[in-house]
């Protein structure tokens, strides 16, 4: 069954559906279906979701403690853990760790509604609220210092700069490649506009009041950064953020580029759709000209084509040749529109 109706199913199969597991959550499970990279377990307290975590157990708690005190702080929108008996929001098992959560109903966020992403923009907005204060409990000093990687404030010049090394050095290996592919074709036809992409979002970051920025803590919020379409659910116009896996510490604006991005790439870079977005997010959390600058230097960095570049090139997801260049292909076709979307958001806002 998981051979022909999931595309997950390797990752899936890695999991121990042991009644024991279960047991430490003091659950009893009835049934369990998978669903991505995780199972909905049918048990005595309703639904749950069962997760394998991935990274370390205080880059979980760095994560646990972000969400509690968001939802302390009036949004509760978010993952909730299952305590174990022992009170912990995880078990060891195996050699893995696994942690269970409640399941939050709705539907995925469709970018093509704009209602949905006007709903979205907002509850962002919302969320970064409640999350204003936390770098301030010692708690969540403690584990930020175990976890480094994750406090991003002030390293965006630093890691685009690193980035734009790792491009050049992707294509050193196409061009030294002597049977080229159609994947190293296109991408090398294609690096040295992105480079330059590179070079020119650093520029105005670097023009802009970025690191002053970083020094104003009102500013810094608990970030969510993977706002991908099926992270987000929508029940009765109320929009439910999950998945916080790679939540870090940054400028609030990280999290509202994210967005912009995944909004609009398959929409033609539509340039309405980012006032919608920002007009959302502004309305409950305003943000000053010196941060839409900064959103513009993040805006002008080539995600899209770094991404698929550094995923080919390291062999970090195992997709196929077609998929690869199939990728590749979509990216630098619309490289017009984002031009263009580029320069009235520069225009429209002033930077």
């Amino acid at each position: 069954m998981l051979d022909v109706r999931y595309k997950d199913k390797t990752y899936l199969s890695k999991y121990d559906l042991d009644v024991n597991l279960f047991s430490k959550f003091d659950l009893l499970v009835y049934d369990v279906i998978p669903v991505r990279k995780v199972f909905i377990l049918d048990t005595n307290k309703g639904d749950k979701v069962l997760k394998k975590v991935n990274y370390r157990i205080e880059q979980l708690e760095f994560i646990n403690c972000g969400i509690e005190y968001i939802r302390n702080n009036n949004f509760d929108r978010i993952i909730q853990f299952e305590k174990t008996k022992s009170e912990l929001i995880y078990v060891p098992w195996k050699s893995d760790l696994y942690c269970i959560m409640n399941l939050v109903e709705g539907r995925e966020c469709e970018y093509s509604n704009p209602v949905d992403v006007m709903l979205t923009s907002r509850a962002i907005a919302a969320l970064h609220k409640a999350s204003q204060g936390l770098m301030d409990k010692d708690e969540f000093k403690r584990l930020l210092a175990k976890n480094q990687q994750r406090y991003l404030s002030g390293k965006i010049i630093q890691n685009y700069k690193r980035k734009l090394d790792e491009l050049i050095f992707f294509k050193s290996i196409a061009t030294l490649n002597e049977n080229k592919n159609e994947f190293d074709d296109i991408f090398l036809e294609h690096v040295q506009y992105y480079a330059e992409n590179i070079k020119k979002s650093i520029n105005i970051l670097k023009g802009s009041n970025y690191y002053e920025l970083c020094d104003e803590k009102e500013k810094i919020v608990f970030c969510h950064h993977d706002l991908a379409h099926h992270n987000i659910l929508i029940n009765k116009e109320e929009v439910y953020f999950l998945d916080f896996d790679y939540a870090v510490l940054d400028l609030r604006v990280h999290d509202v580029c994210n967005f912009i991005n995944k909004a609009i790439k398959n929409f033609c870079y539509d340039i309405d759709k980012c006032r919608s977005i920002l007009q959302g997010y502004t309305e409950i959390n305003p943000l000053d000209d010196r941060e839409l600058k900064v959103l513009y230097g993040m805006l002008s960095f080539p995600e899209d084509f770094y991404s698929i570049a550094k995923d080919y090139y390291t062999r970090k997801k195992q997709w196929s040749e077609e998929m690869f260049l199939s990728r590749l292909k979509k990216k630098v076709e619309y490289k017009e529109d984002r031009d263009k979307f580029l320069e009235d958001f520069k225009n429209y806002y002033n930077c």
